[in-house]
């Protein structure tokens, strides 16, 4: 069976917060810098469910990827 990425564990070098939504992960470093994981977990009403959906967080991912890009000339973005 495919693996889920459910939730994350990192210690990342000045850490100082984190921050679990129903599907992110945020991670909060020095500077004011955000580090944001989507996960693969689902909410729905408000409920995260038990089970998650192989590759979710990485498809959230790649379109927001492909958004930024395609608006980087109307909007200054990160990418």
């Amino acid at each position: 069976m495919t693996q889920t990425l459910m939730e994350t564990h990192f210690q990342f070098p000045g850490q100082v917060g984190f921050y679990k939504g129903k599907v992110r992960e945020v991670y909060t470093l020095q500077n004011d810098i955000l580090v944001m994981i989507a996960t693969d977990r689902l909410s729905a009403f408000d409920v995260v469910m038990p089970r998650g959906i192989p590759y979710k967080g990485q498809i959230l991912n790649q379109i927001a990827s492909k958004m930024m890009k395609a608006t980087e000339d109307l909007v200054p973005n990160w990418l």
